[in-house]
């Protein structure tokens, strides 16, 4: 199960629990109305645990949603599995990570 929250304290959206096949359909649309009602991107991946392709194809998702309401996207303490796959994968350019 995922889970996002925006925390108003950070101005973060914090995501937790598994991005995984199971999970990452759900992912896009929980940040089809937050992704609009939120001004900063700031996306925090630390309680992410476990990820699989599938939860690195929604960061790409979710980058793409970003850039449909112009919006700059970061992402915030990418799990090690997670930035292992995305070393392996290329994608580590490509994301905007901090």
């Amino acid at each position: 199960m995922m889970k996002l929250i925006f925390d108003d304290v950070t101005k973060r959206i914090l995501v937790s629990g598994e991005l995984t096949f199971d999970t990452a359909a759900s992912g896009i649309y929980m940040t089809d109305q937050l992704f609009v009602e939120t001004d900063t991107l700031d996306v925090d991946l630390t309680e992410v645990s476990r990820s699989d392709s599938a939860g690195l194809a929604l960061l790409i998702e979710w980058m793409r949603q970003a850039e449909k309401l112009n919006k700059p996207i970061r992402y915030f303490n990418m799990p090690a599995q997670m930035l292992a796959m995305a070393e392996a994968s290329g994608l580590e350019e490509l994301l905007p990570l901090q």
